[in-house]
């Protein structure tokens, strides 16, 4: 006999939906410039002990990072279409860890996503869910305020693509 115990919650999201007037390209570069790749060196860092230097460098670092990328476009291959799309892995360890150190389960959301595609007219759509209506559903205001700040910082990284593509 187990002792397993399963509860479901149904949350609201919101979602946020950015159309642009470039191309996917010019989104996709002006996105990747203001979001750079997380430095690995951070991970190698904590991998090694080395806690209070991979701090300093995240405190010294960008706002958000991209963690990871999937071109989802190249899977649609599959189902004999060619399209651009892309897959974020984004945030910001240190910012994380303010959140996960209250509420371990919000390591769910963290980092969060990004989508970003071409339309049909061949303009750039990002898409995301806003970080602070996924971390609400654990109702630990200290991670509702974190969340906050993801939603103002991938509102003005995304504001920043829109006037530089």
């Amino acid at each position: 006999m187990t002792n397993e115990i399963l509860s479901e919650n149904t949350i609201a999201v919101q979602h946020v939906k950015i159309s642009l007037a470039q191309s996917f390209e010019r989104a996709r570069e002006a996105f990747e410039s203001i979001v750079p790749q997380l430095d690995a060196g951070i991970l190698v860092l904590l991998r090694n002990g080395e806690v209070e230097r991979a701090r300093e460098q995240l405190e010294r670092g960008p706002e958000l990072a991209i963690f990871q990328s999937r071109d989802h476009g190249s899977l649609l291959q599959i189902a004999g279409l060619a399209r651009k799309a892309l897959q974020y892995d984004v945030g910001n360890p240190l910012t994380a860890s303010k959140m996960t150190r209250h509420q371990l389960a919000a390591a769910i959301y963290a980092p969060f996503r990004v989508v970003l595609y071409e339309n049909e007219q061949g303009h750039a759509v990002f898409e995301y869910d806003k970080p602070s209506s996924l971390f609400g559903q654990f109702g630990d205001r200290r991670v509702t305020m974190v969340a906050l700040e993801l939603d103002a910082a991938i509102g003005r990284a995304l504001q920043r693509v829109a006037n530089e593509a």
